[in-house]
């Protein structure tokens, strides 16, 4: 009985897999490499990233390129301008960098272009529009730099890697860009109250500067304030994170109008799909746990509470079996990586990081 058993125990660790995720300490200036072998969680490396040692320079988004070989991290605190960092996955040593706009946050590399596109969120600049910055990473220079809403946050591409979706956060407005012409294509208000047309403006015949007035003041004044997109992997449907009305937005990319309004808990601040596109995950900051929906089962959704408090990030395994979210903690609190079954619907394992973990993104499965 007992050679059974071993050969049993034997057999289960063979089939075990590792799976490694990033993930970005923004109040240590630190990145984590993680390992997850299905039962345990460990933190493989820490290293510290950065260039100015008396300054706290915020690392915020990540991102792995299409082959694994390079991870990019955005640096968010700059003076006065933020940067983008190119490292190697096989040492984890930084490569070349560049300098893009005001706190870049999130990012991702198209399958298609080759090209990078990081939404400038511009959280310490004036109120007013920002930008996507389009760059090259084999040579490491920006290309382009494309107008868009007011505090863009969340971005992601389509899985086609042809469209890059942005939402901005105090303008409350979806943008889709073309991702070869590098152009903004359409543009989609997410506030529930109606825009102001040209045949509202000839009928209250406002002159201009009230009209901008009155612009301004919607910009700054957003309930849904908008802080992420996901598309679809495999439907024309995209879901957007209402941060400020506590709901996740359905949005029909076809015809390019809301479908749907999803009552969450509060705060929901980032949302990823598994690329099978069964699951629908959403971080919901404010409560300090994780909301999971099935998407293939009229919605049916679980809540799971995280290890602390204030939930951020998540990457999702390519194979969909895990989300791995972070967790920033409060104050002198380290920062944790929580991982979840999704077959379970549960937390499983956790491992400590450093401080205000933040930007996490999905590596590799190794056998």
């Amino acid at each position: 009985m007992r050679f059974f058993l071993v050969v049993i125990f034997f057999c289960i660790q063979i089939q075990a897999q590792d799976y490694y995720v990033y993930v970005a300490a923004e109040s240590d200036d630190t990145v984590s490499l993680i390992k997850f072998n299905e039962t345990e969680t460990k933190e493989v490396d820490r290293f510290e990233v950065g260039y100015l040692p008396t300054e706290i320079e915020g690392p915020h988004g990540i991102t792995v390129d299409p082959n694994g070989k390079f991870w990019y991290l955005s640096l968010a605190h700059g003076n006065p301008f933020g940067k983008l960092i190119k490292y190697s996955t096989k040492n984890n040593k930084p490569i070349d960098q560049t300098t893009l706009g005001l706190f870049p946050a999130s990012m991702q590399i198209s399958s298609v272009t080759g090209l990078l596109y990081c939404v400038n969120f511009n959280l310490h600049g004036d109120m007013k529009p920002s930008s996507v910055s389009v760059v090259d990473p084999e040579t490491m220079t920006e290309i382009k730099r494309i107008k868009i809403g007011t505090m863009p946050h969340g971005s992601r591409l389509s899985y086609d890697g042809l469209k890059q979706y942005s939402v901005s956060m105090m303008s409350s407005e979806l943008y889709e860009i073309d991702a070869i012409s590098l152009k903004v294509s359409r543009k989609l208000s997410l506030d529930n109250k109606m825009s102001m047309d040209a045949s509202m403006n000839k009928k209250m015949k406002m002159d201009e500067s009230m009209k901008k007035k009155m612009k301004m003041n919607e910009m700054s004044h957003s309930k849904v304030k908008p802080t992420w997109v996901i598309p679809h992997p495999s439907k024309n449907i995209a879901y957007v994170a209402g941060n400020g009305s506590n709901e996740i937005i359905e949005v029909d990319l076809k015809n390019w109008k809301i479908t749907n309004r999803i009552s969450t808990g509060k705060g929901p601040y980032n949302v990823e799909i598994s690329p099978d596109g069964k699951f629908l995950v959403a971080t919901l900051k404010s409560e300090g746990t994780t909301a999971i929906w099935d998407l293939k089962n009229d919605f049916k959704s679980k809540i799971i509470k995280n290890t602390t408090s204030v939930t951020h990030g998540i990457a999702i395994s390519s194979d969909s079996k895990y989300a791995f979210v972070s967790v920033e903690g409060i104050g002198g609190e380290p920062g944790v990586v929580d991982v979840i079954s999704l077959k379970k619907l549960e937390k499983i394992s956790s491992v400590n990081i450093g401080k205000q973990a933040g930007g996490i993104a999905f590596w590799k499965i190794e056998n």
